[in-house]
């Protein structure tokens, strides 16, 4: 009877939510993930444990604390911030042009916000961090308001089992982070077999989150992979590819690395 009643409730609460004129669900889903943000970083990364600081953590040096890793996620997760926002934003009656100028606004505040939790973190406050956000949230405005852009260009991460520890978003040593290029994004090669291929540029490094003396590794890579999104979306199934814009699956690609510390 109480399961009932709570979904009841639920029920209530969401549609309650989605009468709301936009600017207040706008309003009401931001500070939402702020209190959500918030709550992970007690939780994962250790908010509250020191008094705020300031920490310059270098860019993507061999001495650097995750290789660079830390950085492009900062530019990833703004990215997809700033897509995600900006489509609940459209879905909520803003038109396209808006929808991407506040979801560019709302991406940065919530990485701004998530930058000065880390202040009082062991990760400190860093501003390469901040500079990274504005890279992604940036890239991710122009993905939105230039077709061009979208068409040929998704920035993507790809996670490699084995996966180290709970926290997926720090996780650095599972994940690398990718630009592809899709051959269909180009006039020419739309309708050609190659519209099935793409030219990926990545990074990822290893062994920087294993205690020392362990050996590193930052490695830029050159891949040939599949345009999966464009096989999905041909066979109408177009939220997976969608999500296929955002996310590689593994073992998709052949790829030819270069280890920058060797």
């Amino acid at each position: 009877m109480l399961c009932v009643f709570g979904a009841v409730n639920a029920d209530d609460l969401l549609g309650t939510f989605e009468a709301l004129p936009k600017e207040k669900k706008l309003l009401y889903t931001n500070v939402a993930l702020a209190g959500a943000i918030t709550a992970w970083g007690f939780a994962f990364w250790d908010y509250g444990d020191h008094s705020p600081y300031q920490d310059n953590e270098g860019w993507f040096g061999p001495d650097t604390k995750e290789g660079g890793m830390d950085k492009l996620g900062h530019a990833y997760l703004s990215y997809v911030f700033t897509h995600g926002f900006a489509s609940l934003y459209e879905r909520w009656g803003y038109e396209s042009e808006k929808a991407a100028r506040y979801g560019a606004f709302s991406a940065l505040g919530v990485q701004t916000f998530m930058e000065i939790g880390d202040s009082t973190s062991s990760y400190g406050l860093s501003y390469e961090d901040l500079i990274m956000n504005v890279v992604g949230v940036g890239f991710g405005y122009m993905s939105l308001r230039y077709p061009a852009v979208s068409r040929k260009l998704d920035f993507r991460i790809e996670f490699t089992p084995p996966f180290n520890q709970a926290d997926v978003f720090t996780d650095y040593e599972s994940q690398k982070y990718l630009l592809a290029l899709k051959l269909d994004g180009f006039d020419a090669l739309e309708h050609s077999p190659l519209r099935y291929f793409e030219l990926q540029l990545g990074y990822y490094a290893r062994g920087y989150s294993d205690p020392p003396p362990a050996l590193t590794e930052r490695n830029v890579y050159i891949g040939i992979g599949i345009n999966l999104t464009r096989i999905f979306r041909e066979r109408g199934w177009t939220k997976t590819a969608t999500v296929l814009r955002y996310f590689q699956p593994p073992y998709t690609s052949i790829q030819f690395s270069k280890d920058l510390n060797r």
